[in-house]
């Protein structure tokens, strides 16, 4: 070969290794883009959203793993038929991580739910049936399926794949397991000293009930299920709220020392309040995901009156609105408070997630209805909305009789303290059907008072503004003043009343009512 021929190969050599070198610089920086962008979960913590990073957030592996496609996973125990919102924001943190490019798994423990986790409880949980076991997995199934394919069809991008989700039940792997096996393969790695520390284990050993031994063994169990989600998923990583931080150790440990392998786990903060209550806790009534357990109406409102000091840590924890985008709604939020549109954005956002499009459209549909005495809106109530009336709204029996007049109706409803009261009213313009000024009480009440919808709106007062009124606390029992706003609606079909108002839901007898709780706001 001749010298020039040597100097051609040779330089179409270094022009291909340079190449080589230029895409081999071109993946390393895109991986670094990745890594520090999309892959990297660990900048949830710039919303609040990791409480803790266990061994360390500042171990190497643990950002060279996140540079690249991970398994990360979830549990519940299906103690319920629903998922409530103290578990929305683990919920939603397995959608980021998804969002980021991670595959989410979610396991729902059909055997761990009838051992019972004692994190965070005083006293030993009842045990459960085996068909209520079942039921509750189909339930929380469901509300994760649905909650999963909310987020892809309304925010996320439909040219966009998402990693698929896996539900997983750990039923399926201790079924087929002897206990001799178990313990003799697994126990051997647990420490009883070790478990006995757990913070769970000891503020119940210090506690007058104890702990019996089916809860004590719960953190083993815990952590084979993420051993045996290593070795079937390649699974590294663990997302839970703060109480359980314990039982994820154990799990870390129990793979490090069979497998000798880092994995790592994430906690959460635990959702409160402004006052440390527990979200959705407060009043001793949890707020459900499934539709048939807690209304899209009720869950709803339920956000629309967060707190002015708790909305921006729940915009950032529940929503997938830029933290730019949230710093703007909390600046015309301080501007004018009155509107509450914190507040909204967030009844929205997690309302049309949990229960979709159409949910959050029957819930400002009932709300215009209810709240703001909207004849548009209750015309268009749909009978599954009726019904949400007859379960949420506290109701009076009335009997609609065909020559009924409108003095008559009115008392039938419990509008008016008495006859004189009624007519005084009547006489000075504060009574509505429907929207329409009333005066005359002798007028028969017809079908032509009836919406579409098959309900009146009755509603008396001397004023009407989307404000919210006082009950009178010296008014005469089972009534409030005459001249304060009262909004009934009648759902004539079912010869009910339902008695609302824009300041209480005020839970009524034939006899007397007592007002309740806060204002609704739309």
């Amino acid at each position: 070969m001749s010298i020039l021929a040597k100097s051609l190969k040779m330089a179409k050599f270094s022009k291909l290794l340079g190449h080589a070198i230029y895409f081999q610089n071109c993946y390393f920086l895109t991986n670094r883009r990745l890594a520090s962008s999309a892959k990297s979960i660990l900048k949830l913590s710039e919303r609040g959203i990791w409480q803790d990073v266990f061994p360390s957030i500042n171990n190497v592996e643990l950002h060279k793993l996140l540079a690249v496609r991970q398994a990360i996973y979830t549990g519940f125990d299906p103690t319920a038929e629903s998922l409530h919102i103290g578990n929305l924001l683990v919920l939603i943190t397995l959608i980021r991580c998804s969002r980021a490019g991670h595959t989410p798994i979610a396991l729902v423990g059909g055997a761990t739910a009838l051992v019972g986790d004692p994190s965070g409880k005083s006293t030993e949980r009842p045990a459960l049936e085996k068909d209520a076991v079942l039921r509750n997995i189909e339930g929380i199934r469901n509300n994760i399926k649905n909650i999963f394919r909310n987020h892809q069809e309304l925010y996320w991008p439909k040219e966009k794949k998402l990693p698929e989700l896996k539900i997983v039940n750990n039923e399926d792997w201790y079924t087929s397991q002897s206990i001799i096996d178990f313990l003799s393969d697994v126990g051997r790695y647990f420490r009883v000293g070790t478990m006995l520390g757990r913070h769970s284990v000891q503020s119940r050993l210090n506690s007058d009930q104890g702990i019996s031994y089916t809860e004590f063994s719960y953190q083993v169990l815990q952590a084979y299920d993420w051993y045996h989600l290593y070795n079937k998923h390649g699974c590294r990583f663990q997302i839970g709220g703060s109480d359980q931080m314990g039982n994820i150790v154990s799990g870390h440990d129990l793979i490090k020392r069979k497998s000798g392998v880092e994995v790592f786990g994430l906690t959460l903060p635990l959702v409160t309040t402004e006052s440390g209550d527990k979200l959705g806790k407060s009043a001793g009534n949890a707020i459900w995901l499934s539709e048939n357990k807690t209304s899209s109406f009720e869950f709803y409102q339920f956000f629309i009156r967060t707190k002015d000091g708790d909305v921006e840590k729940l915009l950032k924890y529940f929503t997938f609105l830029p933290l730019e985008h949230i710093d703007e709604i909390m600046a015309k939020q301080k501007d004018k408070p009155e509107s509450r549109t914190a507040q909204r954005k967030l009844a929205e956002h997690v309302t049309k997630l949990v229960h979709g499009e159409e949910g959050l459209k029957s819930a400002k549909r009932i709300t215009e209805a209810l709240y703001f005495s909207s004849v548009e809106s209750l015309s268009q109530l749909s009978q599954n909305e009726i019904e949400q009336l007859s379960q949420n709204m506290p109701v009076v029996d009335i009997f609609f009789a065909p020559d009924m007049n409108l003095l008559e109706l009115g008392m039938a409803a419990k509008c008016f303290a008495s006859e004189s009261d009624a007519l005084r009213i009547m006489a000075a313009g504060g009574f509505y059907i429907n929207g329409e000024r009333e005066t005359n009480p002798q007028l028969v009440a017809t079908s032509r008072f009836i919406l579409p919808s098959g309900i009146t709106l009755l509603r008396t007062g001397t004023s009407h503004k989307n404000t919210a009124t006082t009950a009178n606390t010296n008014a005469a029992p089972g009534h409030m003043r005459s001249n304060e706003l009262r909004t009934i609606i009648l759902h004539v079909n079912m010869l009910k009343a339902f008695l609302f108002t824009p300041s209480q839901r005020v839970p009524i007898s034939l006899k007397s009512f007592h007002t309740t709780s806060s204002h609704p706001i739309r």
